[in-house]
């Protein structure tokens, strides 16, 4: 484990912590290796009867370290990539997996929650999905799952406009559980994990599965598609010059593209 991705178990609950507070949690590709050798941890320790993923009262996770990932790291089978590899561990889960959140939750800081049996989240939670705006396409198999929810056209708007919208938003839209004190998100999660824990395992699993099998082969399909896609974007002139004025902190220009 790196220390910028910190778990500890407590009460049978493994909390998955990410830890990078000076770059709002911002997630590079090592960042995904641990997270996926947490969730691996999880399946394999009998000890482990829940997951809670967490940030810090400020910040859930910025997304994806965009220097990192303009680097490259996507190359080859998507599975096997860092960030595919946590993202099918998250998605065939068989334990129960809950987030709390706070502050901004960008990208994959959204898009992880969709696999998420539960999710807590503080008012001064900002979620957003900027991928289009950023020269990208949908990941984590969130353009099958929101218009699976939402419908199509509050799907579109979320993944093309790239909004940030509230806790009190995505509450209203079915996304997360409750609306919670910024100081007290971690508790009243962890709380629930706690429940979540004592209750029977096989019994927990089983209704994790009958909930999430139905979608399972499409699902699957829709986020290797996605993935594929998602890596060709990244050597894209359009995500080169939104890469670049990200750094530059200016409006990009995309008036030249077609």
């Amino acid at each position: 484990m790196t220390d910028l991705i910190q778990t500890t178990l407590k009460d049978q609950v493994l909390v998955v912590r990410i830890n990078r507070p000076d770059r709002k949690n911002a997630l590079t590709h090592s960042m995904y290796t641990a997270l996926g050798d947490a969730m691996e941890q999880a399946e394999a320790d009998a000890n482990v009867r829940c997951v809670l993923f967490t940030g810090n009262e400020e910040c859930f996770t910025a997304g994806n370290d965009l220097g990192d990932f303009a680097s490259g790291g996507l190359s080859g089978a998507f599975t096997e990539t860092p960030v595919g590899r946590f993202l099918f561990l998250l998605a065939n889960a068989t334990k129960p997996v809950v987030a709390a959140v706070n502050g901004p939750a960008v990208g994959i800081g959204t898009t992880m929650l969709l696999h998420c049996d539960m999710v807590f989240a503080g008012s001064n939670t900002g979620f957003q999905m900027p991928f289009a705006s950023l020269g990208l396409c949908p990941e984590g198999g969130s353009s099958l799952l929101l218009p699976s929810w939402l419908g199509r056209v509050r799907a579109a708007e979320l993944l093309m406009l790239g909004d940030t919208f509230s806790a009190e938003d995505a509450y209203r839209l079915g996304l997360i559980n409750r609306v919670c004190d910024p100081a007290g998100t971690e508790a009243t999660a962890l709380e629930t994990c706690q429940r979540l824990a004592s209750q029977p395992p096989a019994a927990i699993r089983a209704t994790k599965k009958l909930l999430s099998g139905p979608t399972y082969k499409e699902l699957s399909d829709t986020m290797l598609a996605e993935g594929e896609l998602f890596a060709e974007r990244l050597q894209s002139p359009e995500a080169a010059e939104a890469f670049s004025a990200f750094m530059q902190k200016r409006k990009p220009d995309f008036s030249r593209f077609k």
